[in-house]
């Protein structure tokens, strides 16, 4: 009785559960996560708040509502299990950002609201796997940046000894150093800005720049690029091994039960044959 009961409550969370993962919901949460992206783009522009702010401000209240509706559901509908989703926790945070009070000194809450646009990254399957394989490239991505952090620490040193008497301005410091190797890195003005005007003084500063754009530049940013482009590989390969496993187990269940009838029809027809062997019988001796 127990069983059966707990069996028809769970039945609503089910349909709302189901009801929800539909395709044309899932279109239309994306759709309104996209026009609340345009009205808070909007909300930025004094003149179009002047002529339509009020507009705007009921619209975003009434997305913001189905989106309160919408997590809602999903709590009542999963229970717990949302909570140990870290896509549906991240959900609830940034729908709870935008109920929090947005005066005196949680003014700047307001801006946040804007967080809401990063739902898409929760509902589009394509981003949220770019978005996990990033997350996989973290470990990977420490060994990268504590490599490129003691080539710039290396650098810096380097430049602060040779460069930093005459350009104080760019090499007077450790500081100072390294971020204008960053600019360096980067490629911004590398050359007529900093590097030629170095030459100058230094004619064979040249040997120092061009090893540096070498090895951060063309090397290690593109073993940056490589971790994280591995990762999101990995995560792909993850996911579709998954769902070939899940497939599998689905087929082995399918074909289990289909076995299991199977076997229960012939032993239905062996005694269905056995009666009729017997009627026949009895028919022959009358």
């Amino acid at each position: 009785m127990d069983n059966t009961a707990v069996a028809v409550r769970s039945r609503p969370r089910e349909r709302i559960a189901a009801w929800l993962e539909q395709p044309p919901i899932q279109h239309a949460l994306i759709t309104l996560i996209l026009l609340n992206a345009v009205i808070l783009g909007l909300e930025t522009s004094p003149t179009v708040m002047a002529a339509w702010g009020d507009i705007l401000v009921a619209t975003d209240r009434i997305l913001l509502g189905i989106f309160v509706v919408e997590i809602a559901l999903r709590i009542y509908a999963h229970r717990g299990a949302f909570f140990r989703d870290p896509w549906s926790v991240f959900d609830f945070i940034v729908v709870a950002i935008a109920l929090l009070p947005a005066s005196g000194p949680f003014a700047v809450l307001r801006a946040l609201r804007v967080l809401r646009v990063l739902r898409l990254l929760t509902m589009v399957p394509s981003m949220r796997r770019v978005v996990a394989g990033l997350l996989s490239a973290i470990p990977g991505l420490g060994s990268v940046v504590a490599i490129i952090a003691i080539l710039f620490y290396v650098g810096a040193v380097i430049a602060t000894k040779l460069f930093g008497a005459t350009f104080p301005e760019w090499f007077g410091t450790l500081g100072e150093s390294a971020y204008t190797l960053f600019q360096v890195m980067t490629l911004e003005s590398w050359s007529m800005g900093i590097a030629r005007p170095v030459m100058e003084k230094f004619p064979h500063a040249w040997a120092f720049f061009v090893p540096f754009i070498m090895i951060s530049t063309f090397t290690m940013l593109n073993l940056f690029i490589a971790v994280i482009v591995n990762a999101i590989q990995s995560t792909q390969h993850a996911e579709a091994k998954h769902t070939e496993e899940v497939i599998g187990t689905r087929i082995d269940a399918d074909t289990h039960e289909l076995q299991s009838e199977l076997r229960a029809l012939r032993l239905e027809l062996t005694e269905m044959r056995k009666c009729l062997d017997d009627d026949a019988a009895a028919r022959g001796r009358r």
